[in-house]
């Protein structure tokens, strides 16, 4: 942990990223979240910087990245209110800009396609059902992977996630660049494969999907 050592956390409370304070903490690393309401914590720990704020706020995203290192971002919003991710990132890689910052680590749904994929046939209909049901956040998520795929400063990793449950980590990760391998993961389990992400190059500027 020579270069990454204080890790801004964006979506800490949500169902994938509850988990990766504490496992950044497991790590050694410092951790500062950006949280909307410290009550929804599950994990706390007086070593953990609680930022009280809104992802749409640049100034807090200012506040919560200064300092910092690497930004891991799993923010997540309800499928019926109107898809602000791919907005919300660009904030994000912004302020990173200007502080000269150059990790940061996302996640987004198995459903997103991108060239180079080689989704199985289940896995295309899961897809095209997506893009019915859900075509404007679809739209968005395909935005926020445009931003992500052009920009050649930032080492981004984006990861592609199944289905998530809460459970117990199962400490297997099937992982593969061009279909998902499995229907689920453990939100524990992502937390684990995120954090360590953070040292590993493996990644960087690919979008793996991962499942158990």
């Amino acid at each position: 942990m020579d270069v990454y050592k204080k890790i801004a956390i964006i979506g800490g409370t949500g169902k994938a990223g509850r988990y990766i304070a504490s496992k950044a903490l497991e790590k050694g690393y410092h951790v500062r979240m950006l949280v909307r309401n410290p009550e929804k914590l599950v994990f706390r720990d007086s070593r953990i910087e609680v930022i009280e704020g809104n992802v749409q706020n640049i100034e807090d995203l200012q506040k919560l990245l200064k300092d910092c290192h690497i930004v891991i971002n799993t923010f997540g919003q309800p499928m019926k209110e109107k898809p602000i991710y791919s907005k919300v990132t660009e904030n994000i890689l912004g302020v990173m800009s200007d502080l000269h910052m150059d990790r940061y680590i996302g996640v987004t749904g198995g459903s997103l396609t991108i060239a180079g994929d080689s989704k199985s046939i289940i896995n295309r209909m899961g897809t095209k059902i997506f893009e019915i049901i859900y075509s404007k956040m679809m739209m968005d998520k395909k935005k926020e992977w445009h931003l992500l795929s052009h920009n050649q400063v930032i080492k981004w990793t984006l990861i592609r996630l199944p289905f998530i449950v809460e459970g117990d980590e199962v400490g297997f990760i099937k992982e593969n660049l061009g279909d998902m391998p499995g229907t689920k993961i453990t939100n524990r389990d992502i937390a684990t494969f995120i954090i360590n992400q953070i040292e590993n190059q493996k990644y960087v500027q690919k979008a793996p999907f991962i499942s158990n």
